[in-house]
């Protein structure tokens, strides 16, 4: 008996038998493996008898993306079209879009890289950015000298930042272009922020100020006087207290371990003078000070920084027309050190029966 012998193309017939081709549908997502990668061209290995091609659409968006992807990346994609006019399967990679960028901006971070944004405007908040499609913001103080002082130079820019904070729910992205340009590493970072201690005394140099407070950096990280912690005293304008470049004593009144920033305070450095009020300006003792303000329901009347009294309108007899700056003379009515507040009253020839 003749043995028949097996030709390659009875050997290829058997293979195709044993290893079936994956079955694709329309709209499954599936696992990908990116085997070609270019501006005109994308190829998918999807199990399938062909690989799995982008569709134009998409394909349009993808040179955004190169830098970022590489074959042999496994990224998770759409079957749009089970075989197009070419025969390939067609996909989509549209979840990868609203997703995969997050994904990587977080492996950025975690891992300390570098990224490349185009700068937008300077606003409000700072230079905002765009990276693939996501819109950041560089805060001002997250700039270098040169830049801090021109901000409007950045505009259209593109630049290397490091990731600083990332939250994909909130649509947030903060980078720093100071942290890039000086090599600064957030490990070093986080080691000199538990270095500062809550309550410590520190000198802090200003890094700029604005409506909000006064931004500082205390041995190298970023902290904040806000308005309400500059003096005792109402404050409406932060740069009669500090300038870009002074050096000034603060105190670290909290730690925010999230981001590695500092509140800050100056106004703590001194004794609250609301501590002794009532031992200072007991009821009816007779004060001078200077009207400070002219509401609609009275004056208020500075007797010491950060110790303010007012004169309320029922307390009036019409007549008056005190001007800011003016001195006067009262007598302490009332005090409510809880809330912050005293109340004067005129001095009169005969007090009212009320009064008491």
């Amino acid at each position: 008996m003749v043995k028949k012998t097996k030709t390659t193309a009875d050997l290829m017939e058997q293979l195709l038998k044993k290893v079936q081709p994956a079955k694709i549908k329309k709209g499954q997502e599936i696992e990908a493996k990116i085997i070609s990668l270019s501006r005109k061209n994308v190829l998918f290995d999807v199990g399938a008898k062909a690989y799995a091609v982008l569709g134009d659409k998409e394909l349009k968006e993808i040179s955004t993306y190169l830098p970022y992807l590489k074959v042999g990346d496994t990224i998770r994609v759409k079957i749009i079209s089970e075989e197009s006019r070419e025969g390939f399967p067609v996909v989509s990679m549209q979840k990868f879009f609203e997703k995969g960028k997050w994904d990587i901006i977080r492996r950025k971070k975690e891992n300390e890289e570098e990224i490349e944004v185009i700068c937008g405007e300077y606003g409000k908040g700072g230079v905002f950015v765009d990276f693939m499609g996501v819109r950041g913001v560089i805060p001002k103080i997250q700039l270098t000298e040169e830049y801090r002082q021109n901000p409007e130079k950045l505009s259209g820019q593109k630049i290397k930042v490091k990731v600083l904070e990332v939250d994909q729910e909130k649509n947030r992205l903060v980078v720093s272009q100071k942290a890039s340009a000086l090599n600064i590493s957030q490990k070093e970072m986080k080691q000199r922020f538990d270095e500062i201690k809550v309550g410590g005394k520190y000198k802090a140099k200003v890094l700029g100020v604005s409506e909000f407070g006064i931004f500082c950096e205390v041995e190298g990280v970023e902290g904040l006087v806000h308005i309400s912690e500059i003096s005792w005293e109402k404050v409406s304008d932060a740069t009669l207290y500090a300038n870009s470049g002074d050096t000034i004593d603060v105190l670290v009144v909290e730690k925010n371990e999230t981001d590695l920033k500092l509140n800050l305070s100056l106004k703590r450095l001194i004794s609250d003078p609301w501590d002794n009020i009532e031992d200072k300006y007991p009821k009816d003792k007779e004060v001078e000070g200077e009207v400070v303000r002219s509401e609609r329901y009275g004056y208020f009347v500075r007797l010491e920084p950060g110790i303010e009294g007012l004169i309320h309108i029922s307390k009036l007899s019409g007549k008056e027309d005190f001007k800011v700056g003016q001195k006067v003379k009262a007598f302490i009515e009332r005090i409510n050190k809880k809330e912050r507040r005293m109340s004067l009253i005129l001095p009169q020839t005969e007090k009212p029966i009320t009064y008491r």
